[in-house]
């Protein structure tokens, strides 16, 4: 697979921009007319420091208005075409795109259009270059791909082609079937792009929300095996202009669009074999079975807070690492690991963050195969010195530095408890709640890092996005969006802040980074649970009345069960489709992490969003106010 990726798609000079597309594993590179302007050197340096990152330009753009105007405009427009010839040829690139035109004064007519792709032909011939003719979804004569091919195929010149982009094609819904009929020679170029699906002004959306194949709602994939049944196999690029891409690390925006092709082509492969694309072989997508543990970095002191925490919420100290200060706490099927070492990783994600999750350990179909898929996709590899009696498992980083380990119950993996920890006696004042599993988990970032992390996720594992929503917050807008397995076994919640004034924003700034700020653990009697935490000592998160008035008007239930949710602090939500949804938090601990109990009937697949305002606001009332140190 050929890979490129439009300069214009991440942050920095040029020569910045250049080291993180090399590094990130990109093949060649679009040059922008606005890097090559805004660089100091010679187009003919310019060249030769692509060359010298170990790419090369396989595309000079952008061009526009040029076909279909009268004279003199059309005289002028050809002149600017051979004076781009003329960099481009000391920039050592031979392909040029022009751009569908939305001049006011072009006069359209698909055989005078053609006809002026018939002379930029000989033009380009004359001169070693090939154009390329995109089709812009808004475009005043052209607009999308089947008009572009006919002045194309019209113009019947050899240095004359298409160049496809997937946004001008799904953004319009335009059916990309209508490819595969186009011979793949007279494909000069095809570009990647996605974005999400909402109402918006066409030309608005590409110059601003274009994201990389996968963490949008575009079908690219289908895109993909229009383009590939053709059997093209020239260069597959990225074209992304958006601007939280465009604000974030050029690193890591070359690193995200790099796993997107090859998470796209290897997605084309295994659904249509016979037009496979030469990309790195890799194991299929981890299926996760569920969270099996969540460690806990923490203080001696802080341990015991924690501790007291849990026992409050039913959980027990039942076994002690053979060799290490880490105890594990258990309640059904939930693992909670905390960690008081003194050196080591958790010990410096302690120290960077404080009292925090620092490891989430998933219990996958093939730990080995899922962690052979997260490096070929560019994750980055996890692992510290074993000791005795020590299993290795595989892990990667994860959000804000944290890591990820694989377990599977295929190999000695799946009995780490047994291997690694040796049990303690029974704790006889501790009382289980009737927690059963970790429903989800719910993980802070800057905004920016969303998409990178949507697509880390998704990219790897057996997981589906839901649609993006924005959650209120007394203070500003937090932006999030669910990520679950179709057998919900793993949901995560991403949760995106622009500022540290909301509640998430401030956990993020506090913590300094720290990416947990809430475990969901599941329950089948919520109401039981809440009677149950009450005799433990369990303090939950109180709840204005004036919510369960709102309540009522809301939705149809009985006093007595409006009562009990009062009672307990509960929220409340539904579906409308049977499905409901109940909620009881803890108060906030530490930096503004806390616990949730949640109870789903009838297939609810949520998680509460109408509650998230009243939710946040409770837990503002109760955290640290703001300007007061930490310490």
């Amino acid at each position: 697979m050929k890979t490129s990726i439009a300069t214009v798609s991440i942050a920095g000079d040029l020569r910045d921009k250049l080291a993180a597309i090399s590094q990130a594993g990109f093949d060649g590179i679009e040059i922008f007319e606005q890097d090559f302007i805004a660089y100091s050197g010679s187009p003919g340096e310019i060249g030769e420091m692509v060359r010298d990152h170990g790419l090369r330009i396989d595309l000079f753009q952008p061009v526009r208005d040029v076909e279909g105007l009268p004279e003199p405009l059309r005289a002028k427009a050809f002149d600017r075409i051979e004076r781009r010839f003329d960099l481009m040829e000391e920039l050592g690139t031979d392909l040029l795109l022009v751009s569908s035109s939305t001049h006011a004064q072009s006069l359209g007519g698909v055989d005078r259009i053609a006809a002026d792709f018939s002379e930029l032909g000989e033009r380009a011939a004359a001169r070693g270059m090939r154009i390329g003719y995109e089709a812009r979804s808004w475009g005043r004569f052209v607009s999308d791909y089947r008009d572009a091919w006919e002045v194309v195929r019209r113009a019947n010149h050899p240095a004359v082609g298409l160049i496809l982009d997937s946004f001008h094609t799904l953004a319009k819904k335009v059916d990309p079937e209508g490819i595969r009929s186009i011979p793949a020679d007279k494909i000069f170029h095809v570009q990647l792009s996605d974005a999400p699906m909402i109402a918006m002004d066409l030309e608005y959306m590409s110059r601003h929300f274009r994201v990389m194949p996968g963490e949008g709602d575009l079908p690219v994939l289908d895109f993909l095996r229009a383009v590939a049944g053709t059997g093209y196999d020239g260069v597959f690029s990225l074209e992304i202009l958006n601007d939280q891409v465009r604000g974030s690390s050029a690193r890591i925006a070359a690193l995200d669009g790099y796993r997107s092709l090859l998470y796209l082509a290897d997605e084309l492969n295994r659904s249509e074999p016979a037009s496979k694309i030469d990309v790195p072989e890799m194991p299929a997508k981890g299926r996760v079975h569920g969270v099996e543990f969540v460690e806990f970095s923490a203080s001696d002191a802080e341990a015991e807070t924690l501790g007291g925490m849990l026992h409050t919420l039913g959980f027990s100290p039942v076994a002690q690492h053979i060799a290490k200060s880490v105890t594990l706490w258990r309640q059904g099927d939930i693992n909670i690991v905390i960690n008081t070492e003194q050196e080591g990783f958790a010990h410096s994600s302690y120290v960077m963050h404080g009292t925090s999750v620092c490891d989430v350990g998933l219990m996958v179909e093939d730990a080995g195969a899922t962690v052979e898929r997260a490096r070929v996709l560019g994750a980055n590899l996890f692992s510290q010195p074993l000791g005795a009696g020590e299993l290795d498992i595989p892990a990667v980083r994860g959000v804000g530095g944290s890591v990820l380990h694989f377990l599977d119950q295929e190999s000695e993996l799946g009995k780490v408890w047994e291997k690694e920890f040796r049990s303690l006696e029974p704790d006889a004042a501790a009382t289980p709640a009737g927690l059963n599993r970790i429903d989800h988990l719910a993980q802070v970032m800057k905004h920016e890092e969303m998409l990178t992390w949507a697509l880390f996720y998704t990219s790897i594992f057996e997981i589906e996005k839901a649609p993006a929503v924005d959650v209120p917050d007394p203070n500003g807008i937090v932006h999030s969006r669910a990520l679950q397995s179709t057998d919900g076994a793993i949901r995560l919640t991403l949760n995106g802040v622009d500022t540290h004034r909301t509640f998430a924003g401030r956990f993020v700034s506090d913590s300094f980074g720290s990416s947990v700020q809430h475990i969901a653990f599941a329950t089948d009697d919520i109401f039981a649970t809440a009677r149950q935490l009450a005799d433990n000592g369990f303090e939950s998160l109180p709840i204005p009345k004036n919510y369960y008035a709102d309540l009522e008007s809301r939705f149809s239930l009985d006093d007595e069960t409006v009562a009990d949710l009062k009672a307990a602090n509960i929220l409340y939500d539904e579906d409308g489709a049977g499905g409901a949804y109940f909620q009881l938090y803890s108060r906030p601990y530490g930096d503004g992490f806390f616990f949730e109990i949640v109870e789903r009937r009838g297939g609810y697949n949520d998680y509460g969003a109408p509650n998230a305002a009243y939710r946040t606001a409770a837990l503002k009332r109760l955290s640290r106010p703001a300007g007061v140190p930490r310490h």
